[in-house]
């Protein structure tokens, strides 16, 4: 099984526009509301892949009302964590042209006693996973370290960890060692304190992370695709161009078929493959659509996998 736990999870709520022009109107086409959080993205895409999956995650007040009756129609096994707050709630608006903007809240704080419960319930899951996904922003005020405690919980128990933050949250957790972090090319800046341009760039930017501390790393790019350093070396997975209508979420979907792929044996340089393939066949799709197991099959057809060492 593979566990995803989101701490700061959220209702996304996505608005499809004809057309997004700076002061100039425009209007709605459609509105969709659904729990999210890159780790109950990456549940959802790991069950559309027939994987097993169970999501951990906070829920608080009406809105997490919300996002529990949301998850209960997804078809996964999820529990949570109730917390005081309300759960915050996150706004994606994207154009028929593929343009989309994100508006993401921070999140409430959470108390010492949620955190504890947090651990806690993670620490009785552990036994069932050969992965935890750990995924996402952490709240106002949490310690930035919390993502430590849950690497080495998972450590102790031969649990791989798969590691998708930023931030003090991102660097704090590098301590820990965890088995692969996938930072996007804006969260590596940030951590690197640089800018990353140019293919050697991001090579160098690979080399230094994964000196940090993680086993692996997987550098994703966009409509670049990735780069991965790992056991087997370092490798580019290239994606072909597409029309794209909404890219968000497409490093969740990347995350976790990355994840799917390595828990059925596969090896690192084909997981990557797996992973651009259906980061490219969720930006093809409107608002926060997911790819099916075809559809991410029909992408991963035209990656081209090369090495990069």
């Amino acid at each position: 099984m593979i566990i995803t736990l989101t701490i700061n999870p959220a209702i996304d709520r996505t608005v499809s526009v004809d057309k997004l022009v700076f002061e100039d109107r425009a209007y709605i086409l459609d509105r969709t509301e659904a729990a999210g959080g890159r780790g109950i993205n990456a549940s959802r895409v790991i069950h559309s892949f027939g994987g097993k999956t169970l999501a951990l995650l906070t829920c608080g007040g009406s809105v997490g009302e919300r996002m529990s009756k949301s998850l209960g129609a997804l078809g996964f096994p999820f529990e949570v964590v109730r917390v005081k707050q309300d759960s915050r709630v996150n706004i994606t608006i994207s154009d028929k042209q593929g343009l989309t903007i994100k508006l993401n809240e921070f999140g409430a704080p959470l108390e010492k006693h949620e955190l504890k419960e947090i651990h806690d319930l993670v620490e009785a899951r552990l036994a069932k996973a050969h992965w935890i996904m750990i995924c996402g922003s952490i709240p106002p005020r949490v310690a930035p370290h919390f993502y430590c405690e849950i690497i080495h919980l998972a450590k102790k128990r031969g649990v791989k960890t798969l590691l998708d933050t930023e931030g003090d949250a991102l660097l704090h957790a590098l301590e820990a060692k965890p088995t692969v972090i996938t930072p996007n090319q804006h969260e590596a800046e940030r951590l690197l304190g640089r800018a990353l341009i140019t293919r050697s760039q991001c090579l160098e930017a690979l080399e230094r992370v994964q000196k940090m501390g993680p086993e692996s790393v997987i550098l994703s790019l966009g409509s670049r695709g990735a780069m991965g350093s790992g056991p087997e070396g370092v490798f580019e997975a290239l994606p072909p161009h597409i029309d794209a209508l909404c890219p968000i979420g497409a490093g969740d979907a990347m995350a976790a078929a990355f994840t799917w792929c390595m828990e059925k044996k596969k090896t690192f340089a084909e997981s990557l493959r797996w992973g651009v393939a259906a980061g490219t066949a969720k930006a093809k799709l409107p608002g926060m659509t997911f790819p099916t197991l075809e559809q991410t099959r029909a992408v991963y057809k035209q990656v081209e996998l090369k090495s990069a060492g």
